[in-house]
């Protein structure tokens, strides 16, 4: 294969993305109000920053292709965290750090971006498979935000601190006072690790050792960490995508953070969302002082029906993280996400007989917003919850169950169309009034609960046939007490 330019790759990528032949081939599960890649692959979200008041996404890309291949990145920006505009490509494979050929992977992956007095720059993992190293970190930077330069000097960081490491990827950088600090994940027989290096230059980095490490249960390599600081006084929170630990989970570890060891004093670690399509998630902040965040709303070895389609991959709604008691988090959705709110329909409170099915008439939409509140104290006997997208013949439905004897909240997509099934789980406990709180964001290939004001969440895609838009409320084992339920449809941003 030809050598060619960064800048030639770059035009090569664009002219892929602008060609029909390429394009996506039907919209049946294109989201109407999530972000998602124009054309090809998506994956991780990278680069998330907002710069000069506009709030930026980069993320994994295949420009070529509904398939991984060599990673690029594509890149958007909004003023509102809801509408996006697509821009140019801004990193491609083109040296020998980062340059894949034909039948070797690689490319630009994962990483971070900041604002170094006003230079924008993204610091990346350069990955070629079988090179020695596989995987060293390097830096690009914009003066104008769309075209990217690598730095002459790359890589900046040339391998790991230790021989026989499994990965050494994904930096997530930024500033403490003076001193730049970054996370890179790692592993080793058989431990996931963050590690930590730190410098006052972005070109100079010094490895001062392990922030976090697996106790042997938490996977044998951490993709993706991002650490930082969370509430008061030293209180810091490092989220991790662990590999190989069976199902995957994205988890979170909180604890005091010494920047001087470099070492985080965990205290209280936890599952960051307990669905089955929610990975290597980024957090930046805004100017509005919220820590923000985005996944992926994907998940790796998944059926991904959407690759028939011409495209794939898609991210979380925006959502802010905030503190709360022993170390815990919540994860609530952005206020921004009201500007999509259209018609509104309220059910008013009613008892649900044990054994029913109540469907709500004259709300038939692949974009909703839902928020339900039960009396779970009123209830403890029963099993209640919401059914969705539920065909006429009942063959098709998404159904969100909560029961309170046991506190299992559970998310059943075995009957959701054509994708992957399976039953996500959690345990969550009524809140102090003893009522149980359901917020729904549901678009045409997706659902996203958020369980009493953030304190639970499950990311899950599904894959109905377009007809199955019926919506249903159900008790069994028992009566159940509905409080409140308000919908709204939302409105696309396409």
């Amino acid at each position: 294969m030809t050598q060619f330019s960064h800048q030639e790759r770059i035009e090569m990528a664009n002219r892929a993305l602008s060609d029909p032949s390429l394009g996506v081939k039907n919209d049946r599960f294109r989201l109407h109000y999530h972000f998602m890649p124009p054309a090809g692959w998506m994956n991780d979200p990278n680069g998330l920053i907002q710069y000069r008041g506009e709030y930026h996404v980069f993320y994994q890309h295949d420009p070529y292709g509904p398939q991984q291949g060599p990673m690029h990145w594509g890149h958007a920006k909004s003023r509102d965290l809801i509408r996006w505009e697509h821009l140019p490509v801004a990193l491609a494979p083109s040296e020998t750090y980062d340059w894949v050929t034909e039948g070797i992977g690689g490319g630009c992956w994962s990483g971070s971006a900041v604002d170094d007095d006003g230079l924008f720059t993204l610091v990346y993992t350069g990955h070629v498979d079988g090179r020695r190293p596989e995987e060293v970190q390097c830096l690009a930077t914009s003066t104008d935000g769309i075209r990217f330069e690598k730095a002459a000097f790359n890589p900046v960081i040339e391998g790991p601190p230790e021989p026989d490491g499994f990965g050494f990827r994904d930096p997530k950088v930024w500033k403490r006072g003076d001193c730049w600090c970054m996370v890179v994940g790692f592993g080793k027989g058989g431990f996931g690790k963050a590690l930590f290096y730190r410098s006052f230059n972005l070109r100079e980095w010094e490895y001062v050792g392990p922030a976090a490490e697996s106790d042997g249960t938490m996977g044998d390599m951490w993709e993706c960490p991002d650490l930082f600081p969370l509430g008061e006084g030293d209180r810091h929170v490092l989220v991790i995508s662990p590999m190989n630990m069976g199902e995957t989970k994205t988890m979170y570890l909180s604890g005091d953070f010494d920047y001087e060891t470099g070492r985080l004093s965990v205290e209280h670690a936890e599952r960051l969302d307990y669905g089955f399509d929610f990975y290597a998630p980024q957090t930046f902040l805004d100017d509005r002082g919220r820590r923000l965040l985005f996944g992926w709303m994907n998940i790796w070895g998944s059926a991904m029906p959407e690759r028939g389609d011409g495209w794939m991959g898609a991210l979380t709604i925006p959502r802010e993280i905030q503190p709360a008691e022993g170390g815990k988090i919540r994860m609530v959705p952005v206020p921004e996400l009201r500007e999509l709110r259209g018609g509104h329909h309220a059910v008013k409170a009613q008892q649900i007989p044990e054994g029913a099915e109540v469907p709500l008439a004259g709300i038939r939409s692949e974009a909703l917003e839902l928020i339900a509140v039960f009396d779970a104290s009123a209830s403890k006997d029963a099993e209640f919850g919401i059914l969705l997208r539920c065909s006429e013949d009942d063959s098709e439905r998404t159904e969100v169950r909560y029961c309170p004897a046991s506190g299992i909240l559970s998310m059943d997509r075995n009957r959701s169309g054509i994708g992957d099934k399976g039953i996500s789980e959690t345990s969550i406990a009524p809140m102090d009034d003893g009522r149980i709180k359901l917020h729904l964001f549901l678009d045409r290939s997706s659902v996203e609960l958020f369980a009493n004001d953030g304190e639970r969440t499950i990311t899950n895609r599904i894959y109905p046939d377009p007809s199955s838009l019926g919506i249903k409320l159900f008790a069994r084992s028992g009566n159940a007490s509905l409080v409140s339920l308000d919908i709204w449809e939302l409105k696309s941003i396409r």
